[in-house]
């Protein structure tokens, strides 16, 4: 398994690696942001090194499923991605989103510098403060370690199979739901 190594050649270009339930999910949403060149569905968070889709199932590895997202900040604000972040899954769950359970499918922002980390604890102050959520925010704010991209198979998932139950039923309503629907295949 290959480590995420940032392009060197865009060196104006940010990244942000949230994790907010299935990373199918995750990813089909950021891959409709005007402003995000990649996201890249992976693992983090935990302590086995290159974690293996099986094993992170176990809920033993400490790792979540992921996203790691390349942006343009001059086209899209880290604020304006937790904006769409906070749309696409519920949360006030703690290590659940909808039938996905387990720690392996937390909410949580890990961050790769202290401004991330401060707009991260501000965006959710004003997400609880605004009361349009039943529960209070239990998304966690870590500092970003390791990222082990996932399989193959995993990467581009709606793109490549937007009929698929899963998709159907689960990812298409989310993105409905903030508007990004439409793919440029």
């Amino acid at each position: 398994m290959v480590h995420y190594q940032p392009d060197a050649s865009s060196a104006h270009m940010q990244t942000a690696t949230l994790a907010g339930g299935c990373f199918w999910c995750v990813e089909a949403a950021f891959n409709l942001v005007e402003g995000v060149e990649s996201a890249v569905s992976g693992y983090t968070g935990g302590t086995t090194p290159n974690p293996t889709y099986e094993e992170i199932c176990t809920g033993n590895t400490g790792h979540t499923e992921a996203v790691r997202i390349r942006f343009d900040p001059h086209i899209v604000t880290y604020l304006e991605l937790l904006d769409v972040f906070w749309k696409i899954h519920d949360p006030t769950t703690l290590n659940r989103q909808g039938a996905d359970v387990g720690s392996q499918y937390r909410s949580a922002i890990f961050y790769h510098h202290e401004q991330q980390k401060n707009e991260a604890g501000e965006s959710i102050l004003r997400l609880d403060r605004s009361g349009l959520l039943p529960r209070p925010v239990v998304t966690e704010i870590t500092p970003a370690s390791t990222f082990f991209p996932a399989e193959e198979y995993h990467q581009q998932y709606y793109q490549r199979n937007p009929n698929a139950p899963y998709c159907r039923v689960v990812i298409t309503p989310k993105l409905k739901k903030t508007g990004l629907t439409h793919y440029q295949l």
